[in-house]
């Protein structure tokens, strides 16, 4: 399970379960506990005079009990480029009952998407970025995936396929929930290696504007299948930083 998390000002993040976290803010600085993530430096400039936000991300990732041995099949990344980006991917777990690592596609999606999100034909566009990253991607399997991307403006782009989720959350409120793209029960779109699967085009894109203290949780169906929203809501509004944020 992965979670992120981002409050809007200068940056912050939030660790939950398979989790990443960011905090916007308009404070430019980074924690120092982001060991699973490269971070890259970027200037800030100022935008039609509202304050400019970026994230600040630290992460958490906690398999199924069954899956600890091999890490788990979920993957993510991300990245400080332009006001920050962040994607997870989480492995269709039934490629296992084909003797094949369910983690695999969702490493080498993740990877891909870390590569070219700063490709001058992505365009800070989240669909496109998925387009990319997928086409690059040749190991055999099936992930869900959800991509957000925030300009400086304050303005989240994102673009999801299958049942990764978000939630913006703000004054203790929930304010923006993302939706599951379902085929069926149990069965959600998903970008493959076969040619059944979806692809970038099926993605559900949404922006959204955000202002200095929203708090954005991001993360795969482990997380959102097993925590409600309000206890969402209660674990991080317990931190002011949530970069402080521990594993409960």
């Amino acid at each position: 399970m992965v979670v992120p998390v981002f409050r809007a000002s200068v940056a912050s993040f939030h660790p939950l379960f398979d989790s990443l976290c960011t905090r916007l803010s308009t404070n430019s600085s980074l924690p120092k506990n982001s060991r699973l993530l490269p971070f890259a430096s970027s200037e800030l400039n100022p935008v039609q005079s509202r304050p400019e936000l970026s994230f600040c991300v630290g992460t958490h990732l906690i398999p199924h009990p069954n899956k600890v041995e091999r890490g788990g099949e979920d993957a993510f990344f991300v990245s400080c480029y332009n006001g920050g980006v962040i994607a997870v991917a989480d492995g269709v777990s039934g490629w296992a009952e084909q003797n094949v690592d369910p983690s695999l596609f969702s490493r080498e999606l993740m990877a891909n998407a870390s590569y070219f999100v700063e490709d001058v034909e992505v365009n800070y566009d989240p669909q496109i970025l998925m387009r990319k990253a997928h086409a690059a991607t040749s190991s055999v399997g099936s992930a869900t995936v959800i991509v957000a991307m925030l300009e400086r403006n304050g303005i989240l782009k994102v673009a999801s396929v299958g049942d990764c989720g978000l939630r913006i959350i703000r004054k203790g409120q929930i304010t923006f929930s993302s939706s599951p793209q379902e085929h069926y029960f149990d069965c959600p779109y998903q970008l493959s290696s076969e040619a059944v699967g979806q692809t970038y085009l099926d993605a559900m894109v949404t922006t959204v504007e955000l202002i200095e203290g929203d708090t954005i949780v991001m993360g795969s169906d482990g997380l959102f299948d097993n925590v409600f929203d309000h206890e969402v809501v209660s674990m991080t509004t317990r931190f002011i930083d949530v970069s402080e944020a521990g594993i409960s």
